[in-house]
């Protein structure tokens, strides 16, 4: 059922903050960081009010009158035409009282900036492009009527929307030079670029130093291809229903597609064309999955992406040949990248991979030493070395630095750029991930509700609890830790949780998580400024910002 309220002023923001948070989370973060600290109550035409907030590096939009905002904005159907005009400077356009803004003076330039950088950034994504073409649609007196893009490109005056009237008709072949190398895929451009950079229609900012991309997009096309390139390396032969079938199994389960847009868009960054990086992508989720079959044996998991774990509906000792059997093949994936890379970089890469695998033995074995001794570390720092092995390498630094490596680059001093700010949002991610697995939805979290609890894993969370709770509740608590996988029962892992909330850990881990993002983003940001901005470069900020922008 279509939605009527969207196509509202305040619907239309609504929808707008949702989109980019989902595929473009820098440019979130960026107008996040101008408003902190602001309540912006917006009035539109249609009669509809939004109040607009900053938590964290979320904007929040509620559609509804703001009771006390800090800034009060009134747009006019004049001001609505201008928002995400690529032609013309809202300042040089917007008429007389089109717009009704009280504030104080600083408050209200924060919030312009915001407002701008929204704007110029946003208005690059087709998916935008496309939200505010279907309010067009339905809102005409705003506009005029939708005049074409060859008219729109030739006439100017003709339109009210040039700018969109432009991209809605675009092909890659109106255009010259659009005629290049995709992110991923074929040697040329099949279909329209995911953003578009306004230069064909002389916009007024010329030199934009930041790139944007549209990340969820790029992570389907990324984690698409590199599935069809893992399917292809499965061997077709027998035995197939103990070993090759079942090896398909956990590929097939769709995860987010992180570590193979990592692994593509750091190759592009840096230049290398991104289908040689494919393989090396596939290779990474091949161990990823090879790790999870034996984590959720060692962790005694029950469900792994919303369907029963490998050991649970085949058995350990299938399980463990499984994961064993892809391992071997992400050994040979990685090999075969001497026919088409050569051997300077297939050396780059293995160097890479084995380091990755120690680092990930490593921290499983810290994590499970604590588990097994009954060790809950006093500070965080021991779980940030814990989960910078386990995950850390794995899921964001080791992918980042392959990639760069099939692009061309084995200079140590200019992989290890990577290693700071990814270790940093690879902490941030991982804190996330496990504030999810206690208060997100299964559905979307993919694993059993409450499933660290009751493995006893050594958690931001706990460490916290450990160091707040008083003494008399303590020894409650370590009993329940204590007790083996299969002894604990939902109800003790709910009071773990009821303690956890009780005493402000998972407020504590909220708030760590997001200190470390914004740390991760500033390193990401001095330290590969060296790399020159290009799609590549922009993907990257944009899995840097997720973190500090997906819900929880």
């Amino acid at each position: 059922m279509t939605d009527t309220l969207a196509f509202t002023g305040a619907g239309l923001l609504e929808r707008t903050v949702a989109a980019l948070a989902d595929r473009a989370p820098a440019i979130v973060a960026a107008a996040a960081d101008q408003m902190r600290g602001i309540r912006l109550g917006l009035h539109f035409n249609d009669g509809s009010h939004a109040t607009l907030t900053v938590q964290h590096s979320h904007l929040i939009v509620a559609r509804e009158r703001c009771p006390d905002p800090d800034v009060e904005v009134a747009f006019d159907d004049r001001a609505m035409n201008l928002v995400f005009d690529l032609q013309r400077r809202p300042t040089t356009e917007v008429l007389s009282e089109s717009l009704d803004v009280r504030g104080s003076q600083e408050q209200t330039l924060a919030t312009w900036r915001a407002f701008t950088l929204l704007s110029q950034r946003a208005s690059g994504l087709r998916s935008v492009q496309e939200l505010w073409g279907s309010y067009r649609e339905q809102a005409p007196q705003l506009w005029g009527a939708s005049t074409g893009a060859a008219a729109a490109d030739r006439a100017g005056p003709g339109s009210r929307w040039r700018a969109l009237d432009f991209l809605t008709g675009l092909r890659p072949a109106d255009v010259p030079g659009q005629q290049r190398p995709a992110l991923v895929g074929g040697t040329t451009v099949t279909a329209p670029r995911l953003l578009w950079d306004g230069r064909q229609t002389s916009p007024w900012w010329h030199e934009d130093r930041i790139s944007d991309a549209d990340l969820r997009q790029t992570m389907e096309i990324c984690r698409s291809r590199t599935n069809d390139e893992m399917q292809r390396l499965m061997p077709d032969r027998e035995p197939r229903a103990e070993l090759y079938d079942l090896m398909r199994s956990y590929p097939a389960r769709q995860g987010k597609g992180l570590r193979p847009t990592l692994t593509i868009a750091a190759c592009a960054a840096f230049g290398g064309r991104p289908e040689e990086a494919v393989r090396a992508a596939a290779a990474l989720e091949l161990f990823h999955n090879g790790f999870l079959v034996h984590d959720d044996i060692a962790d005694e998991s029950t469900h792994r992406r919303g369907l029963p774990t490998m050991h649970e509906e085949h058995g350990v000792g299938l399980a463990v040949n499984v994961g064993d059997g892809l391992n071997l093949l992400a050994v040979d994936a990685v090999l075969s990248n001497l026919e088409t890379l050569g051997l300077a970089r297939t050396l780059g890469l293995i160097r890479e991979t084995l380091h990755m695998c120690r680092e990930s033995v490593e921290g499983q074995a810290m994590e499970l030493g604590w588990i097994r001794h009954d060790v809950v570390p006093p500070e965080d720092d021991a779980y940030f070395v814990m989960s910078t092995k386990k995950t850390g390498w794995y899921t964001c630094i080791s992918p980042c630095r392959i990639g760069a490596v099939c692009a061309g680059i084995t200079d140590p001093d200019v992989l290890d750029r990577f290693d700071e700010a990814f270790r940093l949002i690879g902490i941030a991610f991982q804190i996330q991930d496990d504030i999810l697995n206690l208060v997100g939805e299964e559905a979307v979290y993919g694993k059993e509700a409450l499933g660290d609890l009751l493995e006893g894993k050594r958690t931001v969370m706990l460490i916290h609890l450990f160091r707040t709770m008083p003494e008399h509740e303590r020894p409650r608590i370590q009993r329940i830790l204590q007790r083996r996988r299969t002894e604990k029962t939902q109800q003790d892992a709910e009071e773990l949780l009821s303690a956890m909330l009780r005493h402000g850990s998972i407020e504590y881990a909220t708030d760590l998580a997001d200190r470390l993002a914004a740390e991760g983003i500033e390193r990401f940001e001095r330290d590969l400024e060296v790399v020159p901005e290009n799609e590549g470069k922009a993907v990257l900020r944009q899995i840097a910002h997720y973190v500090t922008t997906r819900p929880l």
